[in-house]
């Protein structure tokens, strides 16, 4: 069940991120609250996944996983564009995950 919060979490962190570009500084109301709502349930989620994952293990996954997402939406999107530095720095944090999740024995709680 904690690998589901954390999945919860990472999903509702990049709708909250995507929607935080929208809010123009906060001042545009429902993507605030789209963002707002959005960061709530993700900490919330990211919370219950730690009972069972360790914070470290948990935190990489979520931000890797946001960074990677944020980036492609960016990229599609927003038109935003992606350099070979962005796309190395990209590839590196999968590898990294990867590494964590197939390699490591602290995944395993």
């Amino acid at each position: 069940m904690s690998w589901l919060y954390l999945a919860i979490a990472i999903s509702a962190e990049i709708v909250a991120t995507t929607a935080l570009k929208a809010t123009e500084g906060f001042t545009r109301l429902y993507p605030t609250l789209i963002t707002v709502a959005g960061y709530s349930i993700a900490f919330y989620c990211l919370s219950l996944a730690l009972r069972a994952i360790p914070v470290g293990i948990a935190y990489a996954i979520w931000s890797g996983a946001g960074i990677v997402a944020i980036s492609l939406i960016g990229y599609f999107v927003f038109k935003q564009h992606l350099d070979t530095a962005a796309v190395i720095g990209i590839t590196l944090i999968v590898a990294g995950v990867l590494v964590l999740n197939v390699f490591s024995k602290s995944s395993l709680h």
